[in-house]
């Protein structure tokens, strides 16, 4: 049996927050290395990926979180992140309608 795929809509403030949280070039290259990654990377890998400490990578990862652009996948007492490519597909098709 197939699953249907949901559409995701996002709100006005969403948009806001999305916008914000990509704005930020650490934010950016952390969603690129994620995008690039085929399985959930610890977040001490992203540290070396992005060249941050922990605490700053905590700080960012909170703001893609909260943008709903990311997903903490707890393993332990280690977060694993993955990106919510449905938001991120949401968001470019909100562009698309309201900036054509």
């Amino acid at each position: 049996m197939a699953v249907a795929k949901q559409t995701v809509e996002l709100s006005e403030g969403q948009v806001h927050l999305i916008a914000r949280a990509i704005a930020d070039s650490r934010r950016y290259e952390i969603l690129k290395q994620l995008g690039r990654c085929k399985d959930s990377p610890s977040c001490t890998a992203m540290c070396e990926f992005v060249g941050i400490s922990p605490a700053t990578l905590s700080h960012h990862m909170k703001e893609l979180e909260t943008a709903g652009l990311v997903r903490p996948v707890r393993d332990g007492k280690f977060v694993h992140y993955t990106l919510c490519p449905d938001v991120l597909s949401a968001y470019l098709n909100r562009l698309k309608s309201d900036l054509a």
